[in-house]
């Protein structure tokens, strides 16, 4: 009933098919490369501080002490009990609520209200949450606007509204949103 083909008669077992090379021998298939744990592989606690380089091909999360150099090929998250005197390099995301004194490079960077940084932050995507501290540099790679430049920028979002209610103490008062490309194409008809 249970594993077994429709194919395979009741109590028969297909032998596992093994690819053979040319000469007859059975060739050797390489191991599927592991995949990235989800949370973190290494989490150095509150309790902790290491002095020297901190690297890793995971995920790691610090709520400890850290003076070297952080060099992480997954995600990194700095907790809000975390002090770092270093330089973070994280390939994916770096997710800060506690304190770093140094430079942070990563694909996308997330300060949350209780993060705080003094040093330059380099990424592709910044979001910093409202009480989030930063005393440097902001430099986003990767965005169109940093290849176009400045009088080439991006055009404005054009605006949907055309007529609004406004309440304002018990009273209606009508707004009009006048767009300059919705005047256009009433002036044409």
């Amino acid at each position: 009933m249970f594993g077994r083909t429709k194919s395979t008669p009741h109590g028969a077992q297909n032998p596992p098919e093994t690819p053979s090379t040319p000469s007859g021998n059975t060739a050797m298939t390489p191991a599927p490369a592991p995949r990235q744990p989800i949370g973190y592989e290494t989490v150095i606690g509150s309790n902790t501080t290491i002095k020297g380089d901190l690297r890793s091909k995971a995920n790691v999360r610090i709520d400890g002490t850290v003076e070297g150099a952080v060099d992480i090929e997954g995600n990194v998250m700095v907790g809000e009990t975390a002090r770092i005197t270093a330089n973070v390099i994280a390939r994916n995301e770096a997710k800060i609520a506690g304190a770093v004194r140094g430079n942070i490079n990563a694909r996308k960077v997330h300060l949350a209200r209780t993060g705080r940084v003094w040093g330059d932050i380099t990424a592709v995507s910044i979001i910093a949450d409202e009480g989030a501290f930063i005393e440097g540099k902001i430099t986003m790679t990767g965005h169109p606007a940093g290849t176009q430049g400045f009088t080439e920028a991006l055009p404005a979002p054009g605006i949907t509204m055309l007529r609004s209610e406004l309440i304002v103490e018990g009273e209606h008062i009508e707004a009009e949103v006048v767009d300059d490309d919705f005047r256009t194409h009433e002036d044409k008809k």
